[in-house]
């Protein structure tokens, strides 16, 4: 074991909010330190879509976090050096019935309330949409602002930028173990040296609950499994992200008219254009520990689904597919936080399938908690202690 290095802010995990919170910092003019135990972007951060999206978001102080992100994001596409693939196409939820339709009414009411760009859909605008989906499908919505990235590329690029601005990275680099000294300072051993740093953050998404033990912080994160197909585009198939309605139900479990297997693994409609001809085409949504196995019954579904909205997809080439996790939180928002109990530790994880979407203003807020400034947003729901009074009430 070398020397033990100083560092005055140490974040932990090399995935996009590590990025984002290392551009953001190194940019302001802090001295910022990432340690990844793989390689950069190699957890959840290449197992996902790519999407920037208000669509999906509670409206209210959900959908304006999104905004705020897709604002940055636009801002990025002008300052990162490295090309991330961005496009700002908007894109479309699809309804399936007449239950659905309502809601979506209800919906878009509400959204635009918040002052957001929604509008409804006609069968003759989705017939405009794309000539693949099918005949009886009549409505959806969409939203104007939604864009799309490569969530891999992002990665790469705020990492780029950041280390021109000073920060420096460490791959494969482990952390074994953080504590604190009797001087106050945070020890945190690794697979290769050991570092100290006056702060820490904990940007380890899924495995964030692990770097918290350590600290004897209980963070209520838990990985929630899904999975995607990618096809080949070998018609134009749409030019932009198509959701079903149902994908919102299955997000904030509300009851949807589907059959039980599509039910028990939350299966819901996701097609995505990528940069490269293909498409993507999701989704599912489980409890099953730390397993990225692809599930075949579930890509089954997930194909079954797809089907159904777009019929002649059936003929179209599966190249492969995959599974990620999402680091789910009971309210379905993150935490970025400063933990009260240990002074000077942080967490930015738990954004569970938005974390595309919502990286950049968590690594702007994180740059804005950690040099004391006011914050771009108010961080009251996204609170570490919020979990904590839950439980005790």
């Amino acid at each position: 074991m070398g020397d033990v290095q100083h560092r005055d802010i140490v974040v932990i995990g090399g995935g996009i909010m590590g990025a984002a919170i290392a551009y953001y910092c190194s940019k302001a003019g802090l001295n910022i330190t990432v340690l990844e135990k793989k390689e950069l972007a190699s957890g959840t951060s290449s197992r996902c879509d790519g999407n920037i999206l208000a669509i999906d978001k509670d409206p209210g102080f959900d959908s304006q976090m999104s905004l705020k992100s897709q604002q940055l994001v636009h801002e990025l596409n002008k300052d990162l050096e490295i090309s991330f693939e961005y496009r700002n196409p908007g894109s479309i939820l699809v309804c399936e019935n007449d239950q659905e339709l309502d809601a979506a009414q209800k919906w878009v009411k509400q959204q635009q309330d918040a002052g957001l760009e929604f509008k409804m859909l006609d069968r003759q605008d989705l017939r405009n949409e794309s000539k693949y989906f099918a005949d009886d499908l009549y409505g959806g919505l969409e939203c104007k602002t939604d864009s799309t990235v490569n969530p891999y590329m992002l990665t790469y690029s705020m990492f780029h930028s950041a280390q021109k601005h000073g920060a420096k990275v460490h791959t494969h680099t482990e952390v074994k173990n953080v504590s604190k000294d009797s001087a106050g300072q945070f020890v945190i051993e690794t697979s290769g040296e050991t570092f100290t740093a006056n702060k820490v953050v904990n940007a380890c998404g899924v495995w964030a609950p692990f770097i918290g033990e350590m600290l004897d912080v209980d963070i209520p994160i838990k990985p929630r499994k899904g999975q995607l197909i990618v096809a080949s585009r070998e018609q134009p198939v749409g030019l932009r992200k198509v959701m079903e309605f149902g994908y919102l139900i299955s997000k904030f479990g509300g009851e949807r008219v589907v059959d039980p297997v599509t039910d028990k693994y939350g299966v819901a409609l996701v097609f995505e254009p990528t940069e490269s001809q293909n498409f993507l085409i999701g989704s599912s949504r489980e409890f099953n520990g730390f397993d990225i196995k692809v599930n075949h019954d579930v890509t089954k579904y997930i194909a079954k689904r797809a089907v159904r909205f777009y019929p002649k997809m059936a003929d179209m080439m599966v190249i492969r597919t995959y599974a990620g996790l999402r680091p789910w939180t009971a309210d379905h928002l993150p935490v970025v936080s400063h933990v009260d109990e240990v002074p000077g530790f942080y967490v930015a994880a738990g954004h569970e399938g938005d974390g595309i979407s919502l990286a950049a203003i968590t690594g702007k807020v994180m740059e804005e908690m950690l040099s004391e400034k006011e914050t771009s947003i108010p961080l009251e729901p996204l609170r570490y202690d919020r979990f904590k009074e839950r439980v005790t009430n």
